[in-house]
């Protein structure tokens, strides 16, 4: 074999090696039925407008096979969330923690760079106890993307996600709150869109490695 034809076959056995790696060496592992996992959040997380067992944390637990607590607080901030986030993990000693949080921050206005903060010493402590964290964008919010059902996540939960190295769910909350059908009022969903959010992070936590 000559000299330019090695060098291109060497070259394509490295790029099939780097895209074998980066499609399945960062994956988590499996968390098996009856893990605990905490459900972080405010409205969105809380069984707000529907019946309890229609929220989807419930539903969650449900697909699984995990004991999902239900740790959603109606009106919640970052900053309450991570008050009461050290009492949670010592009574629950959870293995997973899904953070939904900072809707109730940006209809408040507050400055932006705290709920970053916020965010960030949360997924801090999650760490710092052994347990894994999942971020949950939440929609930023628009009088247009409300009237229109065409919301998006705020911009600022990719970049907490990179920087303390945590998987995203950047998707679910919007898709749901952008349908008109799956919503009981202008913020929160109904039980139909409880039961689809159950289905999307299902979905993601599948792609991510914690759930089957």
């Amino acid at each position: 074999m000559n000299g330019p034809a090695l060098f291109v076959r060497t070259l394509l056995a490295l790029v099939v090696l780097l895209l074998a790696a980066a499609c399945g060496g960062s994956k988590e592992a499996p968390m098996p039925a009856g893990t605990k996992v905490l459900a972080l959040g405010d409205s969105l997380t809380a069984p707000h407008g529907v019946r309890p067992g229609e929220d989807w944390p419930t539903l969650l637990g449900q697909r699984t096979g995990w004991v999902v607590i239900n740790g959603g607080i109606s009106g919640d901030t970052s900053g309450g969330a991570l008050e009461r986030l050290p009492a949670l993990l010592d009574e629950h000693q959870p293995k997973l923690v899904l953070v939904t949080l900072g809707g109730n921050d940006m209809l408040r206005k507050m400055p932006q760079g705290q709920t970053v903060a916020n965010l960030g010493r949360m997924l801090d402590l999650v760490g710092s106890r052994g347990a894994k964290a999942v971020l949950l964008a939440t929609p930023k919010p628009s009088i247009a993307g409300a009237v229109f059902n065409n919301l998006s996540p705020a911009d600022f939960y990719a970049d907490v996600a990179k920087e303390k190295k945590v998987p995203l769910i950047k998707g679910a909350l919007s898709e749901v709150l952008s349908d008109s059908a799956l919503k009981g009022d202008q913020l929160h969903p109904n039980a139909a869109g409880h039961a689809r959010l159950g289905e999307k992070i299902h979905s993601d936590l599948k792609k991510i490695g914690f759930a089957r």
